[in-house]
């Protein structure tokens, strides 16, 4: 394995923005988390631009344009790395098993959103105050596992009940998981993914963030593409997955 520092950006473009710098480091920290599950740091990414698209095109519609405003989308975006943080308090033999998981497994795996929850209340403590430009990222990590119907998890709510910003994502991170490639199975078509989220509409998903989804598909089936993973991604996932399971083995 090569341990050559990673390419910079081909733009050559540098910013002196503390806020940009603390996104990269955020976002690196993220594809650390990543990287423990089955999903690329390309994912990421293209969350990302799934969940800008679908809060702008929810944006112009009056019952949301007071939420959604441009400051509250550039924070949406901004906490989307994080979401998925919680998957680094599961274990390796959970999270990496390629089979079916028991119910203990599952019940376990199911913790991961107030894992990351309580991460983030412990930070704050620990350092004496309340950050209100965590307030989304707190929604994320503990609400993206929710359902329209009740039926989600860790707190069973539904409807409204579940913050905004969580509905969006939890379509957005769905649709990638369906169109993905992951290492023990392929990904499905953009029409067949769309037929998926159709048919949850007012079940897993919010029926208007459904419907801003289909009003925006071919977008999200261009980023898909722009933004696939790359043969190095897959290779970097391998490895790690194999690594993981030989050293599970040898426990």
């Amino acid at each position: 394995m090569s341990f050559a520092p990673a390419a910079p950006n081909t733009t050559g473009q540098v910013s002196n923005d503390a806020g940009h710098a603390l996104r990269v480091a955020v976002f690196a920290m993220a594809t650390l988390a990543e990287q423990r599950g089955s999903d690329t740091e390309s994912h990421l990414l293209r969350v990302n631009k799934y969940v800008r698209l679908l809060a702008q095109q929810l944006a112009s519609r009056p019952e949301f344009a007071d939420t959604l405003t441009v400051d509250y989308i550039d924070q949406l975006c901004d906490s989307v790395p994080l979401y998925g943080m919680g998957s680094m308090g599961i274990p390796d033999r959970i999270l990496l098993k390629p089979g079916r998981l028991t119910p203990d497994e599952l019940s376990i795996l199911r913790t991961h959103p107030k894992v990351a929850y309580d991460a983030l209340l412990r930070a704050e403590r620990t350092l004496g105050q309340t950050a209100s430009g965590l307030t989304v990222a707190k929604e994320l990590v503990l609400s993206h596992q929710e359902k329209w119907d009740g039926t989600g998890y860790p707190q069973g709510l539904w409807g409204a009940q579940i913050p905004l910003s969580a509905r969006i994502v939890a379509l957005a991170d769905v649709y990638d998981a369906l169109i993905s490639n992951k290492v023990y199975k392929d990904g499905v078509s953009h029409d067949a993914a769309v037929k998926i989220l159709t048919a949850e509409r007012g079940k897993h998903f919010d029926p208007d963030v459904v419907d801003a989804f289909l009003a925006a598909q071919a977008q999200f089936a261009a980023i898909a593409q722009q933004h696939a993973d790359t043969d190095d991604d897959m290779q970097r996932k391998i490895e790690y997955m194999a690594n993981a399971i030989a050293e599970q083995a040898h426990l």
